[in-house]
């Protein structure tokens, strides 16, 4: 995808984490002013490039800053699963409309929402569509519908509203659950799947989903005004995927099976126990297929992803070992640090 349109501003909330920065360097590559609005701070090196607001986006008393000057809004702020029920709820769905209002009252052009394919639940059927159910797994998972359900209500009110769909995006600055998979292929131990791993399972590279972002600023607004799946186009089955980081670590490991049925009682058991970094949601698809079809987001806005399953994950993991003597070792909710493990701290002992 070509994007001949520079020099707008552009709002990043959520700028501070793992797919904010990634979209920041992205909007900055490509001439485009930014500024960030996170609740935690921006401590990267583009600091001084940008435009940074330190707050809550709930905060009312930050907005008349933060929408000045604005063409275009990049929702990507969420409290993610592992936070509170009701901070999800709070942050997901009334900070969306904060926002939403917040960017109407400006006369903001264009709003590009970053939902999830949390929306879908435990499918029955794929490749998944746009136009199928929306059944939300656990707080965040309802929170992530009923965010879709207010923007549909700003989109019915006259608002450019694209909200994208991505399948879960990996890249430079990801860690949470996928930093199990990198310390275990790091430390050559076997790394285990729920079942057997032979499910088909789309990922995301997160420079295909910025190009999806720019793509859904970029096209008329009869056109983005829509909802839009957006997943890699070439995946296989989560055991490729994994085996491949496997592959680059060196040390001849391999992914091994967990009896499926045992493993989820198991895991539902310590998330009871606050024991668990994995959450409902991931472990009740992870041995199943999980796609989505992606052919509106190619038709429409024009999207045509450049990585596949294996070469998003390599990608993040070659950055997990260039970054790994200065990552975070502080256990937190973010995609940018290592969950708390848990019950699971003992399984490298195992594999």
């Amino acid at each position: 995808m070509e994007h001949s349109r520079t020099g707008r501003h552009f709002l990043v909330t959520g700028g501070a984490g793992f797919m904010g920065i990634n979209l920041v360097r992205h909007l900055l590559d490509r001439g485009h002013t930014v500024r960030s609005y996170d609740i935690a701070p921006f401590v990267y090196p583009e600091a001084g490039r940008i435009d940074v607001i330190r707050g809550d986006i709930r905060d009312r008393g930050l907005h008349d800053r933060a929408f000045r000057d604005i063409d275009v809004v990049v929702h990507c702020a969420a409290a993610l699963p592992l936070a509170d029920p009701a901070e999800i709820r709070s942050t997901n769905v009334d900070g969306t409309r904060m926002m939403l209002e917040a960017a109407r009252q400006r006369g903001i052009a264009r709003f590009v929402h970053i939902s999830s394919t949390a929306v879908y639940g435990i499918p029955d059927h794929h490749p998944l569509v746009e136009g199928d159910r929306l059944t939300g797994v656990g707080p965040y998972g309802v929170s992530k519908v009923e965010a879709e359900a207010v923007c549909a209500e700003f989109r019915e009110a006259g608002m450019v509203v694209p909200v994208l769909r991505p399948k879960s995006f990996v890249g430079p600055e990801r860690l949470g659950v996928f930093e199990l998979l990198y310390d275990f292929a790091a430390t050559g131990h076997n790394f285990a799947v729920l079942g057997r791993g032979d499910n088909l399972y789309q990922l995301l590279d997160v420079e295909d989903l910025n190009d999806a972002v720019l793509a859904a600023a970029d096209a008329p607004a009869e056109a983005a005004n829509d909802v839009f799946n957006i997943g890699a186009e070439s995946f296989g089955s989560l055991r490729q995927s994994f085996q491949a980081v496997l592959d680059r670590a060196g040390f001849g490991k391999r992914v091994v099976a967990l009896p499926e049925g045992p493993a989820i009682w198991t895991l539902r058991a310590l998330e009871a126990l606050h024991l668990s970094p994995i959450y409902q949601w991931i472990y009740d698809t992870a041995g199943k297929d999980s796609y989505v079809a992606i052919d509106r987001a190619k038709a429409v806005l024009g999207y045509a992803p450049k990585h596949s399953n294996e070469d998003a994950l390599i990608r993040n993991f070659e950055w997990y070992l260039a970054n790994r003597d200065r990552i975070a070792r502080a256990p937190g909710v973010s995609h940018r640090v290592r969950w708390k493990r848990g019950a699971l701290a003992v399984a490298k002992w195992v594999f």
